[in-house]
């Protein structure tokens, strides 16, 4: 959707604000302070902190649970800090019981989040559209639920509860969990990995709350255009493969130009002006400030 096609309204200051008004959110994934920079001078209504992407990119790993609360709520306090559009963050299983669901929402809130995603699957979790998912018993979920409700100091700070019951367990028993979720008092619905667009319009039909739809390129669930996801009710998309997956053929390209030839002299590929880029990490206040304070006389 171009800006020209934006409904006409005032940019909300939270996410909270933003699901008060008509029209779906897209939200792009950011895994590290480029993407998220290049997104959040773009226009989007919010940003999506991908655990996969934020994972690969902070430690070379896959999303497993090999990643800490400490590895993520730092990645979320410079994303935030970093950035102006509301951050919605995964928070995987809330990293251990329901202490650990607690503390982690209190340093999600902290760190300047807008949501946090909290998934029902047992740990180590997994991606959601990687095989060997395991959830937790449903009582657990929603006592998870139940703490971050209760943990948050603003009810701006919006509880995203995602069940990824549909691939092992069937989509019946994944829409019982998420009216129970909801009914815990989740702000927003996340059932994970439906595998047919049958499957994603009974989920809107079935559940009351906001609901996120997740687009993956070549995951379980069919990749639908923004029309059509907002006809079938829902209210946020979140992309969170499309950059990085973007960004690893463009430096796949990128550098294959080199290694064939020696040199980027002859590529051809598309490439962020350099000067933009100088200006898009900050350099300006940089000249400026030395401008005023020069280091000599």
């Amino acid at each position: 959707m171009t800006a020209s096609l934006k409904p006409k309204f005032l940019k909300p200051k939270s996410l909270k604000q933003r699901l008060s008004q008509p029209g779906l959110i897209s939200a792009p994934g950011v895994f590290d302070m480029i993407s998220a920079k290049v997104a959040d001078g773009m226009g989007f209504d919010a940003l999506y902190m991908t655990g996969y992407g934020t994972v690969a990119s902070h430690l070379g790993l896959p999303d497993a649970g090999l990643a800490t609360y400490s590895d993520m709520v730092g990645r979320v306090r410079a994303i935030a800090r970093g950035t102006s559009t509301p951050l919605i963050a995964d928070g995987d299983t809330g990293y251990g019981g329901l202490l650990n669901v607690d503390f982690t929402i209190r340093g999600y809130e902290e760190a300047g989040a807008a949501a946090i995603q909290l998934e029902d699957q047992e740990f180590p979790k997994k991606c959601g559209h990687t095989p060997g998912r395991r959830v937790i018993p449903m009582a657990d979920m929603v006592r998870k639920i139940r703490v971050a409700c209760e943990a948050r100091s603003s009810s701006d700070f919006l509880i995203i509860a995602r069940t990824d019951a549909r691939t092992t367990l069937g989509l019946d028993e994944a829409l019982r969990r998420a009216d129970a979720y909801a009914e815990a008092g989740a702000d927003i619905i996340f059932v994970e990995s439906p595998e047919s667009e049958a499957e994603m319009e009974r989920i809107c039909r079935t559940i009351g709350k906001p609901l996120i739809a997740n687009m993956v390129e070549g995951g379980r669930t069919p990749v639908m255009t923004g029309a059509q996801l907002e006809s079938l009710g829902y209210r946020i998309a979140i992309f969170p493969a499309t950059g990085f997956l973007a960004m690893a053929a463009a430096l796949r390209s990128a550098y294959g130009e080199i290694l064939a030839k020696g040199s980027s002299a002859e590529y051809r590929g598309e490439l962020y002006p350099f000067p933009d880029f100088t200006r898009l990490m900050g350099f300006e206040r940089v000249w400026e400030f030395e401008k005023r304070h020069p280091e000599t006389e």
